[in-house]
């Protein structure tokens, strides 16, 4: 278990520290900002699905284990194989979200993208992948 809770760990922090060292890169001027501030119909669609994804993906992400099909794999006997692979697709459904938003805040200067980021990591902390967390979702008491 500890080996699938390190796993997750990564795979919890290498998209955040990814966006952070983007973050930094745009801010020194390293990289260009605004590249695409003058697109407005682009920016309006791409604007429109990824704040429809942001409002599905979080209450998704936070409920996903609580499905009857996701809770059984997890307390089946290859428990530790399944909460690697639903963890995968949790952690991913928040982050890759959260990375493609701050791209596109630098590339739009569109506050609202950077809005949908912070939120989206602000509710990746509620699915940290802690080793207690790992063993509580694993448990097939908890429901």
């Amino acid at each position: 278990m500890q080996k699938i809770q390190s796993i997750l760990m990564w795979e919890f922090w290498i998209p955040v520290i990814l966006s952070l060292i983007l973050v930094v890169l745009f801010e020194t001027g390293t990289l260009d900002s605004g590249l695409w501030a003058t697109e407005k119909s682009s920016e309006f669609v791409i604007l429109s699905i990824l704040e429809v994804v942001t409002i599905c993906v979080i209450p998704l992400s936070l409920r996903l284990f609580k499905f009857k099909v996701v809770h059984n794999h997890l307390i089946s006997e290859n428990k530790e194989h399944r909460l690697l692979q639903w963890g995968t697709y949790r952690l991913g459904l928040i982050t890759i979200p959260m990375f493609v938003n701050t791209v596109f805040y630098y590339l739009y200067m569109n506050v609202a993208f950077g809005y949908m980021a912070i939120i989206l990591f602000l509710s990746l902390f509620f699915v940290y992948p802690s080793m207690s967390r790992c063993l509580s979702e694993t448990d097939s008491n908890n429901r």
